[in-house]
C-alpha cells in the first residue's frame, strides 16, 4: 500500500465539517488537533465543506462554523470562502468527480446494487456480532442476487450501491492511535451512493481527499472505523492513501458525546457568555496534555508542542477545572 509522502510532496491537512448545526468544543478540539500538525509541519490547511446531504445542510450554519474557527485564532489557506487550486470546497459542487470515481469502480465490477429495506438493516444490526461504528455490518444479501433477481427487485425499489470489499486485511499506522489492524471484510460491504441518489460519505471523502491532494487526514477517533473502508476505496481508484491521525473524542463529564443539540458547549454560546477564545484554546491545550493548567494561550503560541503520539489515549472529558474556567455548569 502507498501511504505516506512522496519525495518532495508538501504537507496537507483539511478540516472537513458537516454544516448540519453549530460547532461545539468537541469540533473545537479537533479542530485545533488538525490546525497545530498542519503548521507544525509547515504545511497547508485547507477548509472544506461536506455538504452532501441537502435535507439537512444550512449554508447558516456553514458561516457560523468558519465565524466560530476564526474567533478561535485557527485560519486555513484554501476554502470556500477563500477559494484556492482545488476549488471548489463545498461537496454539494463536485457531483461529477464522485460520479466519474463510481464509474470507475462500476467498470472494474466492484459495486453491486442493494435492494435491503431499513427495517432488513435494523434486524442484521439486533444480530449477534451485527454492530458496527459505522451501523450493522452487511452480510452481503444482495451481493448474491442474480442478474434476474435484481431487475425484479428494481422495478419494485430504487437501490443503494455497495462497495464489495476484498479479501484482504487493512494494517497501517496511525499517528495518534498507533498500530491498527482490521481483518478481511471488516465493516461489511458499504454503500457509496444511496438510493435517494445521494453520493455517501466513504467515497465523497476519498474522492476529495485525493483530488486535493490531502497528506494527513487528523479526525477524530469516532471515524477510525470509516479508515479501512476509505483505504479499499483508495486502493481501488489507484491513488495515494494519505497518513490518519484519529485523536481521541472530547466527552461530557459523564462520558457523554458532546451533541449539536447541547448549547452549553457550542462555541458561540460560549462567545455570547464573554469567553475569551484564549480560554477556550488553553482549555482544550489541557486537556491534551500542551499545558499543566487552564490558563488563557493563543493557538499560535501553541505551534511546537503537540505531539500526536503523546495525546491521550482513549476517550478525554471536561474535567472539573476545564468546566470553572469556561463557566459550564
Amino acid at each position: 500500500m502507498s501511504l505516506g509522502l512522496a519525495d518532495g510532496m508538501k504537507v496537507r491537512s483539511r478540516f472537513a465539517p458537516s454544516p448540519t448545526g453549530r460547532l461545539h468544543l468537541g469540533n473545537a478540539w479537533t479542530a485545533l488537533m488538525a490546525w497545530l500538525d498542519a503548521r507544525q509541519r509547515g504545511g497547508s490547511f485547507v477548509w472544506r465543506l461536506e455538504d452532501l446531504d441537502p435535507a439537512r445542510s444550512r449554508e447558516e450554519y456553514a458561516e457560523a462554523a468558519m465565524a466560530d474557527l476564526r474567533w478561535l485564532g485557527l485560519d486555513w489557506d484554501e476554502g470556500p470562502d477563500v477559494g484556492g487550486p482545488f476549488s471548489p470546497y463545498r461537496q454539494s459542487a463536485r457531483m461529477e468527480l464522485y460520479a466519474a470515481a463510481l464509474a470507475d469502480l462500476r467498470e472494474q465490477g466492484r459495486l453491486y446494487p442493494c435492494f435491503c429495506s431499513r427495517a432488513e438493516l435494523m434486524a442484521v444490526a439486533s444480530a449477534p456480532h451485527g454492530l458496527h461504528l459505522e451501523g450493522p455490518v452487511y452480510p452481503g444479501t444482495c451481493r448474491r442476487l442474480d442478474a434476474r433477481e435484481r431487475a425484479e427487485r428494481a422495478q419494485r425499489k430504487p437501490p443503494s450501491i455497495r462497495f464489495m470489499l476484498p479479501r484482504d486485511p487493512v494494517v497501517f499506522h496511525d499517528l495518534a492511535a498507533g498500530p491498527q489492524c482490521f481483518p478481511p471484510g471488516a465493516g461489511g460491504d458499504f454503500i457509496v451512493k444511496r438510493a435517494d441518489g445521494v453520493f455517501a460519505y466513504q467515497l465523497a471523502c476519498v474522492v476529495d481527499d485525493a483530488a486535493m491532494g490531502i497528506t494527513h487526514v487528523v479526525r477524530g477517533f469516532d471515524l477510525l472505523d470509516s479508515t479501512p473502508r476509505q483505504i479499499h476505496l483508495y486502493r481501488a481508484l489507484g491513488w495515494r492513501v494519505p497518513w490518519f491521525a484519529h485523536v481521541p473524542l472530547l466527552l461530557g463529564t459523564g462520558g457523554e458525546r458532546l451533541s449539536k443539540r447541547d448549547r452549553s458547549v457550542e462555541l458561540a454560546s460560549l462567545r455570547m457568555r464573554g469567553i475569551r477564545p484564549e480560554q477556550v484554546v488553553g482549555c482544550l491545550a489541557l486537556l491534551a496534555g500542551l499545558t499543566d493548567r487552564p490558563e488563557p494561550v493563543r493557538a499560535r503560541d501553541l505551534v511546537g508542542r503537540l505531539q500526536l503520539p503523546r495525546l491521550p489515549k482513549g476517550q478525554v472529558a471536561l474535567n472539573e477545572p476545564v468546566r470553572k474556567a469556561l463557566g459550564l455548569h
